[in-house]
């Protein structure tokens, strides 16, 4: 329970000794911070059920005592002490706190606030993956956790062993040092550049309130302090336009309504701005500075992710004229989320005042963020299994080579010389190429005219774009624009589109009373004849009716800019543009506050009404209404707007109104029913009667609230008529997502928006085939109710599941691997109401579940966190800033850049290097099994047969080029890959880099080095510097055949690049006397030798192609 703020009172007179330890206080005289009676709490209340305590201290929940707003300890001295509590302190160091326990013990303790400061974290952002004493480790061991660098590493360290030593050791170090040198050198640029956008963010400066020392003037008394200096309990001052540095509970704001409107497109994803409602009790004092000398509390929950959720209390405590008489009973007033504007929102007009409560790591953004992981591609890790497969057959080779010669002598010693004659079965150089190859591939993407402005941040993940089979993303900014029109009006006999809305406003004009003439210059598009045809009264005054119910029932503020323009702010998009359009038939919103609201009629007159309640709009309520009385006739009006499923049972009985909203939402539209009605005075004030004491309740003060509403309000409403906004969807979404469903790829819609919108947007993205069953699930409650909801998925797969974010906790808390099943089999899915956390998690679950690959594509701040738990994650460049764009793997500027990236681009990306590895692989192989041959016939020395230059030019000049050629290859035009996509579900079976395949490799490997080294050693040469030549000329000629039968689609650089190597080869064998003898290659023996090794390793292999190129030809070349 709370303590009396006389008992702590009393205890500050008592005299006690200087702090020494948690469980003493200081006398008030000697704590220069301390303030007797302002007081501010902060106490945590885990999952809501009591006051609990707070991980940091198991036995204590806290109250933060901060200020002259709430602070007991803000005077800057003694006499201020005992005059009244003072805000935030002249020296924070010395900033003593009592803390209270909340558990049955009650006990009551006043702590340093060092000790306090241990019990919140600091206000800090920090981003950054190391620092100067992990950064080594971290980077070396994410490289050497993988078994293909670690075995170069051993390989390389062995060269230092004299006895092992062959070769240069260069030749061994130097290509590792390489690929090591560029990684860490990218991973610190990125982690530099991560530390100076921390930096840029906890140096911004802002306002604090402080107790002046001796200052008269009314304006209240500020200090400037760095964000990451923010504490909890600081009074806040933001401007317009600043980022909240960390989640505040509102407590005064510029407007005398007390209101303020945010900007959360970083937080929840959505453009439109939140209307906050500041503490009424320090909004009706005279001014900021008077929340100096507040003697209130607040009372704040544990720090929980939900954003949409907050739970606390404010109380102000009112004493006599001296400390000893007892505070009266405090006034408490609830604490809602209204209430609370959270870290990384902007605001958006005026000025507030608030109260820090949660700080850096238990900020609600923070809490939503997760830091990002290395991301490794399929293909690597592909590569990394085969890397071990080649390591064993190394080791075999070597055991067997050994064990043929007897183990005789140091056995093991011939063994590791084995091992490192062998190593280039796992060359090094695949590493270099592959890497080269994914820079090559960023080139390409980041230089398509086509998809323009497109850059690679990762390029370390080209090739998973061609693996994609599950895409999720975003809506709002993604999938729409979010830029709202109203394209429809239905009336029951009238029915309004897009291209007759002048009659509305001629319609409009009749009704106030304008003539024609004045009609005919405001409207140039009227003819006479509809003047004269359509001018009845009905008709005029009917659409009066449901124009100025529009233009009245909604939470629309205008907002006037530095430049003298207007702008409509509201909660939500649609209701802007239904404003917007009130405003284009001659109704317009000229001032709105919480109790008045002033129109301007085509006549250009102004007509006040008054605001008597206002029913806002909530999820579950599906609803909003507002009671007004229009101040020219004392007229009182009840008008409501909402979802044609509640809308249905509140109006009066009707034969049209379920029919036009299922039209509307085939057309995706979103569709609001308003309807009107009129009350008395005697009514409304027996509704208010009744309503103000179902207010007062302590227990279901909701339930009756709504009861009320229902019983007195919402009977019987006249049905004026139905709109139909449309979300205009962003360029090229249809025929995108039609395409990435043929291509195989199953997609996923994740949302913080509602049901109804993401239903509308998943209909008119056409992501919902036409007719196709949508099954909605919504608050779940049970675990029995989500086993039914699986049970009847289960049974209908063809549909397209929509959930909101409760239902989908509920299902992944209770039946986590049973959800994740069904619904990874239906063809779409829509999740609402998602946290950023949500997001992630579903994200993850996908990939651990399915072992797929994930895409996940957002603009926003909120799908930061998505992107980051994708396999891909692609950022679009939006209304919404860059911070999803800056977080991901690939930025975009549009959504329908998808096509391109993954259709062409990701499925050449994934060929090219499945192509490039198993050559480079091969080019391994083949050079192992001529060693392996050659030890074999020569009594299994560990002897090199190939030694010196030219081990280094055959991973380098005379064979790169041609190899790394391979990266320029297509199989097919773009137009052919663009126009059937379902050339991209092969990809995604993994068949291009398999053991099938690699199997394959291996044999040709065998065949080819077997044939060139048994060839020339049997059949020709009993010297063995011919022997070098011809085996070695041999190989390199074959190299470059395959490359050449490997190639599908020629480029003017694979050309040159075979014959400059053929040329280079050809001319370093002038220069390497010691492995080449002139006289014996001029000669045609020479050249005849040559040629049938040459025959006898390659033609076969040529004519297996062209037959099974007759037999089992390739999907694609069906459509050349």
């Amino acid at each position: 329970m709370d303590l009396e703020l006389s008992k702590l009172r009393n205890k500050s007179k008592k005299g006690y000794q200087q702090l020494q330890s948690e469980d003493t206080e200081a006398p008030a005289s000697e704590r220069p911070g301390m303030a007797s009676n302002g007081r501010a709490t902060r106490a945590y209340n885990k999952k809501g059920k009591g006051r609990a305590k707070y991980s940091d201290d198991p036995e204590d929940e806290v109250n933060l005592l901060h200020g002259d707003e709430f602070d007991e300890h803000y005077a800057d001295d003694p006499e201020d002490a005992e005059a009244g509590g003072q805000l935030p302190p002249s020296e924070p160091p010395k900033r003593p706190t009592p803390v209270r326990q909340q558990s049955g013990k009650d006990k009551s303790r006043t702590r340093t606030i060092e000790k306090l400061q241990n019990k919140f974290p600091a206000n800090v952002v920090r981003n950054q993956k190391y620092n100067v004493f992990t950064f080594l480790p971290i980077v070396f061991y994410e490289q050497f956790k993988f078994f293909f660098n670690l075995y170069f590493l051993l390989v390389a360290l062995s060269q230092f062993i004299p006895a092992l030593k062959i070769g240069y050791i260069a030749t061994y170090i130097a290509p590792l040092a390489f690929v090591l040198a560029v990684t860490m050198g990218k991973e610190a640029y990125d982690d530099y550049k991560r530390h100076l956008r921390d930096q840029e963010a906890n140096s911004a400066k802002y306002l604090i309130l402080e107790p002046a020392t001796a200052d008269s003037s009314d304006a209240p008394p500020t200090r400037a302090i760095p964000s990451s200096k923010l504490r909890v309990g600081d009074l806040l001052v933001l401007e317009k336009n600043q980022r909240i540095p960390a989640d505040v509970v509102l407590l005064r704001t510029s407007e005398s309504s007390g209101t303020c409107f945010i900007r959360t497109d970083q937080l929840d994803g959505e453009t439109d701005w939140k209307l906050k409602v500041a503490v009424p009790s320090c909004q009706k004092l005279a001014s900021d500075r008077d929340l100096l000398t507040l003697d209130a509390e607040i009372y704040a929950d544990a720090p929980i992710k939900d954003i949409h959720s907050f739970i606390g209390t404010f109380s102000i405590h009112r004493s006599g004229a001296n400390d000893s008489e007892l505070p009266m009973v405090p006034k408490v007033e609830p604490l809602s989320v209204e209430n609370v504007l959270w870290a990384n929102t902007v605001l958006a007009a005026g000025t507030a005042v608030g109260f820090v409560i949660y700080t850096g790591s238990e900020t609600r953004a923070v809490m939503n963020t997760s830091h990002p992981e290395t991301k490794v591609g399929l293909l690597d890790l592909e590569i990394n299994r085969l890397a071990k497969i080649l390591c064993a057959v190394t080791f075999a080779l070597s055991i067997v080579l050994v064990a043929l010669n007897g183990f005789r002598g140091q056995w093991w010693i011939y063994v590791f010389r084995f091992l490192i004659l062998f190593s280039s079965i796992i060359p090094i150089s695949l590493r270099v190429n592959l890497d080269m190859g994914k820079t090559v591939y960023a080139h390409q993407i980041m230089n398509d005219p086509e998809i323009p402005d497109t850059i690679v941040r990762t390029s370390t993940l080209p090739e998973e774009l061609g693996r994609i089979e599950y895409l999720l993303s975003d809506k709002t900014g993604t999938l729409t624009q979010n830029e709202m029109e109203l394209k429809k009006l239905h009336m029951g006999t009238m029915s309004y589109g897009s291209d007759s809305m002048d009659e509305i406003a001629h319609q409009l004009a009749t009704a106030f009373g304008v003539t024609a003439e004045q009609m005919m210059q405001r409207v140039s598009t009227i003819t006479g004849a509809q003047l004269a045809t359509r001018g009845r009264r009905d008709i005029s005054s009917r659409v009066r009716d449901v124009v100025l119910s529009l233009a009245l029932c909604h939470n629309v503020t205008p907002v006037t800019n530095d430049d003298g323009t207007v702008t409509y702010q509201a909660s939500s998009p649609d209701e802007v543009a239904i404003v917007k359009w009130t405003e284009s038939v001659g109704l317009r919103l000229t001032f709105r506050d919480r109790t008045k609201i002033e129109l301007q009629t085509p006549q250009s007159t102004t007509i006040s009404f008054e605001v008597l309640e206002l029913f806002p709009f909530t999820s579950e309520s599906k609803r909003m209404g507002i009671v007004v009385r229009d101040m020219q006739s004392g007229e009182i009006m009840f008008l409501q707007k909402g979802a044609d499923v509640v809308m249905a049972k509140i109006v009066q009985r009707n034969d049209w109104l379920e029919e036009e909203c299922a039209n509307m939402a085939r057309e995706g539209l979103r569709t609001l029913v308003v309807g009107r009605k009129k009350l008395s005075e005697e009514a409304y004030m027996l509704f208010k009667e009744k309503h103000h004491e179902a207010s007062i309740r302590l227990e279901g003060r909701n339930e009756a609230m709504n009861k009320v509403v229902a019983e007195h309000l919402e009977l019987d409403l006249e049905l004026l008529g139905v709109t139909g906004v449309e979300d205009k969807l962003q360029e090229g979404v249809k025929s995108t997502l039609e395409l990435l469903r043929n291509a195989g790829i199953k997609i996923w819609m994740l949302t913080g928006d509602k049901v109804e919108t993401a239903t509308c947007i998943a209909i008119s993205t056409k992501l919902v085939a036409r007719n196709q069953y949508i099954h909605q699930v919504q608050k779940l409650k049970t675990s029995d109710a989500a086993r039914e909801q699986l049970e009847f998925l289960q049974s209908k797969l063809d549909c397209c599941l929509v959930i909101d974010g409760e239902s989908l906790q509920l299902c992944l808390n209770t039946f986590r691997n049973e959800f994740i099943e069904i619904s990874t089999k239906l063809s779409a899915v829509v999740a609402c109401r998602c946290s950023p956390t949500q997001k992630a998690d579903v994200a993850r679950l996908i990939r651990e579940y399915t072992k797929k690959r994930v895409c996940c594509i957002g603009d926003g701040g909120n799908d930061v966190s998505m992107i980051q738990a994708a396999d891909v994650g692609v950022g679009i460049v939006g209304k919404e800033g860059k911070q999803a764009s800056l977080a991901a793997d690939f930025s975009v500027t549009q959504f329908s850049f998808l096509t391109k990236l993954l259709m062409w681009h990701g499925r050449n990306s994934y060929r090219r290097s499945a192509k490039l590895a198993q050559f480079v692989i091969h080019r391994g192989l083949i050079i192992s099994i001529i060693q392996a041959v050659f030890s074999a016939i020569f009594y299994f020395a560990p002897i090199a047969v190939y030694q010196g230059w030219l081990m280094v030019g055959y991973a380098t000049v005379y064979t790169m080029a041609p190899v790394f050629s391979l990266v320029l290859d297509r199989d097919v035009s773009e137009d052919l890959a663009l126009l059937y996509p379902e050339l991209y579900k092969e990809l995604t079976k993994g068949r291009q880099l398999s053991f099938k395949t690699f199997f394959s490799w291996l044999l040709i490997s065998v065949y080819q080095g077997g044939a060139i080294m048994i060839m020339s050693l049997v059949l020709f040469e009993n010297e063995f510097l011919n022997i070098v030549a011809i085996s070695f000329t041999a190989l390199i000629l074959n190299e470059l055949i395959m490359v050449a039968l490997e190639i599908t689609t020629w480029h003017v650089y694979m050309i040159i690049s075979e014959v400059v190597t053929l040329f280079v080869y050809a001319i370093s064998m002038v220069f390497l006397p010691q492995f080449f003898d002139l006289t014996f290659v001029l000669s045609v023996r020479f050249a005849w030798k040559v040629a049938v090794l040459v025959a006898v390793s390659s033609v076969p292999l040529y004519i297996i192609k062209l037959v099974k190129a007759r037999i089992s030809p390739a999907v694609y070349s069906k459509l050349v």
